[in-house]
């Protein structure tokens, strides 16, 4: 049974619920009906006296209608999930003091992110790349097999080059380096929730499946051990398996990544490491 907790900050009630951080407005001291739900998304936190943080709704979030009426698109409804606390710490004061989001849901793995976002009318997702046990490639794959899934915004330092283009492949709507300065980040959230992608930039011709995520354990395995030149003998006794099923493995194998022989297959895996 989910184990539940609550501490009251001024206006905002935050409960933890399974170790996630869910953030919900309360009204008069009372604890909305649904957790980690705004009862009234219209009432937003934070205070109006912020800079420009606060303003900026009457330059971005309007956008025609099919009558041509202006429909407000803030406040957006936002979960973010990182495994550093201190990173989430420092994004929920930065979105708490801009009135254009409504934090919904602080999460620490990937896992919970995805299961929490079944609950929630959430439509701004902002990750890190690494969400153990999980990765966001894995979050992005998950929410693309969901109607109506959210916009995913990777916010990370990875020195994994082929990050923002993994994120694009997979249907993420940006990228954004932890480099980046606070003004930069809330930007892209703003741009992103109202249709725009954004991301650094790449050469669009690297942009293309990386055919070994398809790939099991097992499998990646025996494709980087095709690389020494080992017979299927040599492979079995390695593997301690017969030869029979390193020969069922490599079947499935060279389906998978569309290669016809050990060879096609050494230069694809050979390509993709570089």
């Amino acid at each position: 049974m989910a184990q539940e907790s609550s501490t009251r900050i001024g206006a905002k009630q935050i409960q933890t619920v399974d170790g996630l951080r869910v953030l919900a407005r309360s009204s008069r001291g009372h604890i909305p009906q649904a957790i980690g739900v705004s009862p009234n998304t219209n009432e937003m936190t934070g205070d109006s006296n912020h800079g420009n943080l606060g303003q900026m709704d009457t330059r971005f979030g309007r956008e025609a209608g099919p009558v041509g009426r202006l429909q407000s698109i803030f406040p957006v409804n936002i979960a973010i999930a990182d495994k550093n606390p201190m990173v989430l710490r420092a994004l929920e004061a930065l979105l708490t003091l801009d009135r254009r989001f409504n934090l919904m849901l602080m999460a620490s793995d990937g896992v919970h992110f995805l299961s929490s976002l079944v609950h929630l009318p959430v439509s701004l997702g902002v990750i890190g790349w690494e969400l153990p046990p999980i990765r966001a490639t894995e979050i992005l794959q998950a929410l693309a097999k969901r109607p109506a899934p959210p916009k995913i915004v990777v916010y990370s330092s990875t020195k994994d080059t082929t990050a923002p283009a993994e994120t694009l492949r997979l249907g993420g709507a940006g990228f954004v380096s932890k480099r980046s300065p606070p003004e930069r980040l809330l930007e892209v959230f703003a741009a992103v929730a109202a249709g725009d992608m954004v991301f650094p930039f790449m050469d669009i011709h690297k942009v293309r499946p990386d055919p070994l995520t398809s790939l099991t354990h097992r499998e990646r395995g025996l494709l980087a051990a095709l690389e020494t030149g080992q017979s299927n003998a040599q492979l079995a006794r390695e593997l301690g398996v017969s030869i029979n099923t390193v020969k069922f493995h490599l079947r499935n194998l060279f389906g998978k990544l569309d290669v016809r022989n050990r060879t096609q297959a050494i230069c694809l895996y050979l390509e993709t490491k570089r």
